[in-house]
């Protein structure tokens, strides 16, 4: 069997389904026809499941959040999260025990954060989870995730308290403090070595050097703060000094937002789209209750035979 009669057998087959499909729905809106007083119940009941399941109290949301990780790693960050998840292993007197037995939030869980530019900043959430590490193009962070858990309407009110309850034991857990106490002594002192090398730059495109030579001024030297380099045209340095100056403006910033092992970039975002909104359940719960009334339809059509094939 070559590629072509591949291609003409899985055509074949593809018809024969789509032949299959036509015939079973013709059957079914026959059946509907003739056992509507069966079908038509089923389908009543299928819609009043989705009204109560669709209720305003138990309307449920994602709330979302992005997390930095200052020291600790995305591994480090799973363990500590994984008593959440399965609650059995969660110490009594932490706040978040309450909430998640009581099932005010529920469901969590943490998609990679993809850089696709490979530049420090986040482009997008990959919630279906198809990033792979070793993509080069999008490029999960090893510093962010994304948090997530699930809430109903009526338990809005209380995201403050889940997001509050959910830092104070997560950044009590004693691995991630030990490497956040490493991360923020190496990140002071790069971020230190970097603000006197910025100086030293500066000090290169003075407006000294650009309206002065070094003889009018013997004094000059490192011990006053200057530093000769070369030709006293040293405005080349100056694309260096940007440079360094943008790589010095985000880890001053990174700096400041270290203050603890896990830090939310923003506050919990509540996804206004509902998991469980009225007009998707109608509709999946009506052709739930059209095809379940269809296979009781199909029983009382044939009871004979059932009854014969049963006293076989």
């Amino acid at each position: 069997m070559n590629f072509f009669d591949l291609c003409a057998a899985g055509a074949r087959a593809i018809g024969r389904l789509c032949v299959a499909f036509w015939r079973l729905l013709v059957h079914m809106l026959r059946v509907s026809y003739r056992y509507w007083w069966v079908v038509l119940p089923v389908i009543i009941l299928g819609l009043a499941a989705a009204f109560y399941y669709t209720r305003p109290s138990n309307i449920k949301h994602n709330v979302n959040t992005v997390v930095l990780l200052n020291g600790p790693s995305i591994q480090q960050f799973e363990q500590a999260l994984a008593p959440i998840r399965s609650v059995k292993t969660l110490p009594q007197e932490a706040a978040i025990t309450s909430l998640i037995h009581n099932q005010t939030a529920t469901r969590f869980e943490t998609f990679r954060v993809v850089d696709c530019l490979d530049d420090g900043v986040a482009d997008y959430i990959d919630f279906k989870h198809k990033t792979v590490p070793t993509d080069t193009v999008n490029v999960p962070m090893q510093d962010r995730l994304c948090l997530q858990f699930r809430i109903k309407t009526r338990n809005l009110d209380s995201v403050p308290k889940v997001e509050e309850a959910l830092l104070t034991y997560l950044n009590g857990n004693a691995a991630m403090q030990k490497a956040y106490e490493a991360y923020y002594h190496n990140l002071l002192s790069e971020t230190t070595f970097n603000h006197t090398q910025m100086a030293k730059l500066d000090s290169l495109t003075s407006e000294y050097y650009f309206h002065n030579h070094l003889g009018e001024q013997p004094t000059a030297g490192i011990s006053s703060g200057l530093i000769w380099v070369g030709d006293w045209r040293v405005h080349l340095f100056l694309e260096d000094i940007y440079d360094h100056q943008k790589r010095l403006q985000l880890m001053d910033q990174r700096l400041q937002l270290a203050t603890a092992p896990v830090v939310f970039e923003n506050h919990f975002a509540v996804d206004a789209k509902p998991l469980n909104g009225r007009i998707k359940f109608m509709i999946l719960f009506f052709f739930l209750g059209w095809i379940g009334g269809c296979i009781l339809a199909e029983l009382i059509d044939q009871r004979k035979a059932l009854n014969a094939w049963l006293k076989a």
